[in-house]
């Protein structure tokens, strides 16, 4: 999983969500390519992603209407082009978070 320059035009939400905090994904994935933590719009934070294998997705809040706070545990949701994709993005994700709490 790494950063990715790639469009993710078409990415939509196929019912794949994580829980973490702003933290944690910022430690694992970096920061955000969109970062706007007001709570006036339907996101505060967005990653642009892809897996291993190369496939694009997105993590992003969905409607939380509220600025988050760095620890605080919320569910995220995993955007990409077919839900395979995320669940395929879902578990490498997982599984840095995982190690990077390990780390700890």
């Amino acid at each position: 999983m790494k950063k990715t320059t790639k469009s993710v035009n078409g990415t939509s939400f196929h019912g794949v969500t994580i829980i973490a905090t702003v933290a944690d994904l910022t430690a694992v994935c970096g920061q955000p390519d969109f970062s706007e933590n007001t709570g006036n719009d339907k996101i505060n934070f967005q990653w642009v992603m892809e897996t291993s294998t190369g496939e694009v997705f997105t993590i992003y809040d969905w409607k939380e209407y509220r600025s988050l706070k760095d620890n605080e545990e919320i569910e995220w949701h995993i955007g990409g082009h077919e839900k395979t994709d995320t669940l395929n993005a879902y578990k490498e994700l997982a599984t840095a978070l995982l190690n990077k709490k390990a780390e700890v």
